[in-house]
């Protein structure tokens, strides 16, 4: 239980607004307790059970992103990244949509005065605080809030139709989850403000040339190949995989000279520990390693 609460309490640390931030931990914390979820479903996969897959579930809606969803997905992530056998966390939805988008009756009535006292959406990015790889296996549609919670993974795996965009002008607004800066960051201004001020969807195919995913594979495949990249993931320390993470989210977010100097450090670090032994050791005496997470 005390794993679980250190986990909780670090995912929503970052929220603002005490009253909400301490209600929405309580959800957090009793969602993990129980592992009772209403709008996701979550399980293990792999053949040694080390992938975390967290599948949202709200097919009526097409998965729209309501409080409720994201409280879900926030306290299984962090629940996976408390989970030591855990180590890579595949997200994913249906064949039709990974999530078509923020719940637009949930916010409909919202005015500037309540979305600034409750800080409307800041804890969608706790997720960005997970330390273990999240996989972003994307089928179907990922627009708007749906889109930017896959830029918010670390991987993005697509299924061959998937459609990718961010239509919040359609509607009389602006993307507020990180559309116009993740995207501008991945595939350019240009690109961005066309996506952004158009509303136009982008394929699977597009978003490959562009950078936005990594991977496009047959929709019926996907959840099969971001596991196998979770599980070559889990292959390795947790430890090095950890600090390998935050050095190339460091380039993500810092100057290049910031990014190098933290790398280095990151780089210097790993000689500290006994995984980075192990590796070299076995590398040399041409055997498979056997990491500690130490």
């Amino acid at each position: 239980m005390t794993n679980v609460f250190t986990a909780a309490r670090s995912v929503f640390s970052r929220a603002s607004g005490l009253a909400s931030q301490q209600q929405r931990f309580n959800v957090c914390l009793r969602l993990m307790s129980t592992g009772k979820y209403e709008h996701i479903l979550v399980e293990k996969k792999g053949e040694k059970q080390n992938v975390g897959v967290i599948t949202l579930n709200r097919p009526k809606s097409l998965n729209a992103l309501c409080n409720a969803l994201m409280l879900d997905v926030n306290a299984a992530l962090a629940a996976f990244d408390a989970d030591a056998s855990v180590g890579a966390i595949v997200l994913t939805g249906s064949e039709k949509a990974f999530a078509a988008g923020a719940d637009i009756k949930e916010m409909q009535n919202n005015d500037f005065s309540s979305n600034v006292r409750n800080n409307f959406l800041c804890h969608w990015s706790n997720m960005t605080n997970i330390r273990k790889p999240i996989i972003a296996a994307v089928n179907g549609y990922a627009l708007g809030g749906g889109c930017e919670v896959a830029m918010m993974c670390d991987i993005i795996y697509a299924g061959d139709k998937a459609k990718f965009g961010q239509p919040e002008i359609a509607i009389g607004t602006i993307p507020g989850a990180g559309g116009t800066q993740r995207l501008t960051r991945v595939v350019g201004k240009s690109k961005a403000m066309e996506i952004c001020l158009t509303g136009n969807m982008i394929s699977a195919q597009e978003a490959l040339q562009l950078g936005l995913v990594s991977k496009v594979v047959p929709a019926d495949k996907l959840v099969e190949e971001a596991v196998k990249l979770g599980e070559k993931i889990s292959s390795h320390s947790p430890l090095i995989v950890t600090l390998c993470k935050e050095s190339v989210n460091a380039a993500y977010e810092t100057t290049l000279e910031q990014g190098l100097r933290q790398e280095k450090r990151l780089f210097h670090a790993t000689f500290a520990t006994d995984d980075r032994k192990e590796g070299m050791t076995a590398f040399v005496e041409k055997r498979p390693p056997k990491f500690t997470n130490n």
